[in-house]
């Protein structure tokens, strides 16, 4: 994790998403899908985003306690004694008894993790005829969008419960996390997490989720997303985890195409308030800002063996022109009016296990020799987004290199004594550096805030909206440990 949440990194959001992190069996599909694997990405994340304070460098943070850390390694030691309890158990009668997520997740969340869930919209932005539905979500969504009171009244004598005991153990740990989990959802092999910084939280609302199956039948849940909405303050956020349609064979690329059509037509998220002249988004097209990550599956439209020499050339702008995303999105025919970053990294698939090299380099037959490919992309869309990075990792745990992107995105907020929004964009982050340098000329010096302060909001409210960093990383992961 050190290599996309480095120690000096203080984006306000990470998202974290996974495909494959369980074999897409019988079991997993059909059955129930095993979250052990998500569990210890749990815990890996939570100690790499909450470092205890002598390892963080930031001079704006709060001291955290080393208990965090210690809290941290317990629940880590503690996950091992559970899994390995489970698997002395016989196979035959395990696959009932797998790990709880909900149970491992709660210490890493907000204490008010409903409000997650509810409106957020300020009274005044509300007509009076849908006060009632703001403040008070409708009964008909009411099991769908929140289970905070089922997990409440969970039994903590589950196959997880030495788990939650232990992290729940140092009573101030919550209050000391710097980032808390507000998403954590599964569905087979894709895995999603979404963390925010805590002085954030408060400004989170309309938290939903939405799980679309295309896998076996065009249903189950081998292939397929997650997608995740919510509001930051004003502005409205998806995300969307995918895994879509594999193969390399000629028109394969057409069922990609097919896949991110159906998802886009069948997400629809519940419906929980309504602002004056405007509904909180249900689809993901009507989010303010979006962004899709994931094994997308698009191919390389060469033969092994040109892609091979362009790879050995470091060829990368030929290699692209023949890829499937590109030519299919300047056909307009899928994701047009989306935008990606530059691509300067090698392809991320397939490579062999534990190595460097790719598959088709220690193939026994072309029949199981794979094209190298950029399968792996991030793609975003929405006024008043910038990239500032797009790179892949070089973990081995998998046949795919995971990709990553770092996002700089303007968020509207209420001035607080008015009740209006601003269109006055002068805060930034106070990572200058990283802005493109064009963004100020011909303009006065703007004011300066550090997203990275305890306070969660900045100092002059008149100059909202301001500047938040977000980080989204894809990680292709097929192994059964972390």
């Amino acid at each position: 994790m050190d290599d996309f949440v480095p120690p000096d990194d203080h984006s306000d959001i990470y998202v974290l998403g996974f495909q494959e992190i369980v074999p897409l069996n019988a079991g997993n599909v059909l059955v129930i899908e095993d979250n052990e694997p998500a569990a210890r990405w749990l815990v890996l994340i939570n100690q790499a985003l909450n470092r205890p304070a002598d390892n963080d460098t930031n001079v704006f943070q709060h001291p955290t306690s080393p208990s965090v850390d210690s809290t941290s390694s317990r629940a880590s030691s503690s996950l091992d004694t559970s899994f390995s309890e489970l698997t002395k158990t016989a196979s035959g009668s395990t696959i009932f008894q797998k790990s709880s997520l909900k149970a491992i997740r709660k210490p890493f969340m907000p204490m008010q993790r409903k409000r997650l869930k509810a409106c957020n919209c300020p009274a005044e932005m509300v007509k009076s005829s849908y006060r009632d539905a703001c403040f008070r979500r409708p009964k008909k969504h009411a099991d769908e969008t929140d289970s905070s009171g089922e997990e409440e009244k969970e039994n903590t004598r589950d196959s997880c419960g030495s788990v939650l005991s232990e992290v729940t153990s140092a009573p101030t740990a919550r209050d000391q996390l710097k980032y808390n989990l507000i998403v954590c959802k599964q569905m087979v092999g894709i895995f999603v997490t979404v963390w925010v910084k805590k002085e954030l939280v408060q400004h989170i609302g309309h938290l939903r989720t939405s799980c679309i199956g295309r896998g076996i039948l065009g249903c189950l849940g081998n292939k397929g997303c997650i997608s995740v909405s919510m509001t930051v303050h004003q502005t409205s956020f998806c995300f969307i985890c995918s895994h879509l349609a594999s193969g390399q064979k000629e028109g394969d690329e057409f069922r990609r195409n097919s896949d991110v059509l159906e998802i886009q037509r069948l997400t629809l998220f519940s419906r929980l308030c309504r602002r004056t002249g405007r509904r909180i988004p249900e689809k993901i097209l009507e989010h303010d800002k979006v962004i899709w990550f994931g094994d997308l599956n698009y191919r390389i439209a060469l033969s092994y063996e040109d892609t091979k020499r362009l790879l050995t050339e470091n060829n990368w702008d030929a290699l692209f022109e023949k890829d499937q995303l590109k030519i299919e999105r300047d056909a307009g025919r899928v994701f047009k009016g989306w935008n990606e970053g530059k691509i300067y990294f090698a392809p991320t698939y397939k490579y062999s296990s534990n190595s460097d090299a790719y598959a088709g380099e220690t193939a026994t037959s072309n029949k199981k020799r794979r094209t190298p490919a950029w399968c792996d992309r991030i793609l975003w869309r929405g006024d008043g987004t910038s990239q500032l990075s797009y790179y892949r990792g070089e973990s081995r745990f998998s046949d795919h290199r995971p990709v990553c992107g770092t996002f700089i995105v303007e968020v509207e907020a209420l001035n607080r004594k008015t009740r209006r929004r601003s269109s006055n964009a002068d805060m930034k982050i106070g990572a200058e550096e990283l802005l493109p340098t064009d963004k100020n000329k011909g303009k006065e010096e703007p004011a300066h805030w550090d997203s990275s302060c305890a306070s969660p909001t900045p100092p002059d409210q008149s100059s909202t909206p301001w500047w938040r960093r977000c980080c989204y990383l894809s990680n292709h992961d097929v192994l059964a440990e972390a």
